[in-house]
């Protein structure tokens, strides 16, 4: 039997009719259903899309109420001394809690005595705009005392720009799920899995792929630079506002980026981008950030010295992954507890 042309062509428009119909409907339930319960896939200016689930599992561990990466934040306790601690996912960590610096730099401090309460307020996946906000609607109320801030060279300076595909919550979905498929080899969700410290996160194109797109800020004729800095400081600064309008002390810890200390994927990404050496300054970002911290009076421990150091001696981040491994994560709480002991900091006790 042979289908005439009006005939096919009528086909034609029913399968296009459902599939319209199909699409629209997919699209408008993920829509409700991302306003119900916010999905970091979805685009989005709120940073809850990106917390982790209250009482979710991660590692061994059991999130808390508010969902972040910590035991529940009680009351605040007489002549307790309070520290809330704001940042991506460096924060939240990817090794389990009891490894991680916020954990472990809590346990150094209380060595002695339990007098020292740190809040891990960690959300993967924010920046410095959603660091103020945190603070604001959640970090206040908790009563702290001081506010310390972890500032990820890596990605705190990169714009936010928006991929066409993120308007349509349904291929934001395939999207992700493709990226899924082709790169990623670790868990999606820590979920009860058990930590593999030496695992690969993602495969080394899609790392590598990762560190080119984040270089331009070592690059020293960049000029976009100074309005990324601008911007992040502009937070920064805001936090210091609210800080010192409610008798806080704040700091910031600048966080450096594997690519700042391992030479070898240093050179991968140099022969990525078909560039020149020296046309690279893989300090440069620390080097302003600092400075302009200095000028606007915000305390700060930059670690990126620390960790080129010590990486000539051991592996610090996770294989393809930018985060710290457990090692990683040792190093940074042993300077941040020699740093706040060395400082004015212990005469508050």
């Amino acid at each position: 039997m042979t289908l005439s042309y009006k005939t096919f062509f009528k086909y034609g428009l029913n399968i296009l009719w459902i599939l319209s119909i199909t699409t629209l409907l997919t699209e408008t339930t993920f829509r409700l259903y991302h306003q119900v319960n916010p999905v970091f896939i979805f685009e989005h200016h709120d940073y809850n899309r990106f917390r982790g689930k209250p009482f979710a599992d991660d590692y061994d561990f059991t999130l808390n109420s508010k969902g972040f990466k910590d035991v529940a934040f009680g009351p605040k306790k007489k002549n307790v001394f309070r520290i809330l601690a704001i940042g991506d996912s460096f924060a939240y960590g990817v090794v389990p809690y009891q490894f991680n610096y916020l954990t472990l730099l809590e346990n150094q401090l209380n060595q002695e005595q339990n007098r020292v309460e740190i809040l891990n307020m960690g959300i993967p996946a924010i920046g410095p705009k959603d660091y103020v906000s945190v603070l604001i609607k959640e970090g206040l109320a908790l009563e702290p005392n001081e506010v310390i801030v972890s500032f990820f060279i890596g990605n705190d300076f990169l714009e936010s720009g928006r991929a066409f595909y993120s308007y349509s919550y349904l291929f934001a979905v395939l999207k992700y799920l493709w990226n899924i498929r082709a790169h990623y080899q670790g868990n999606i969700f820590h979920g009860k899995a058990v930590y593999q410290d030496d695992q690969k996160t993602f495969s080394d194109e899609k790392y590598l792929e990762i560190e080119v797109a984040r270089s331009r800020i070592y690059q020293t004729n960049n000029a976009r630079f100074e309005v990324l800095l601008n911007r992040a400081l502009s937070d920064l600064e805001q936090i210091k506002k609210i800080c010192d309008n409610n008798n806080l002390q704040m700091r910031v810890v600048i966080i450096p980026d594997e690519l700042q200390i391992n030479q070898q994927l240093q050179l991968e990404v140099i022969t990525a981008l078909k560039m020149k050496p020296e046309t690279f300054d893989f300090s440069l970002p620390n080097q302003r950030l600092s400075q302009a911290l200095s000028e606007l009076n915000i305390k700060h421990l930059d670690l990126n010295h620390a960790f080129d150091q010590a990486s000539a001696e051991k592996r610090l981040y996770k294989p393809n992954d930018s985060h710290w491994n457990i090692a990683g994560n040792q190093l940074a709480a042993s300077i941040m507890r020699d740093y706040l002991v060395n400082s004015e900091w212990q005469k508050k006790f």
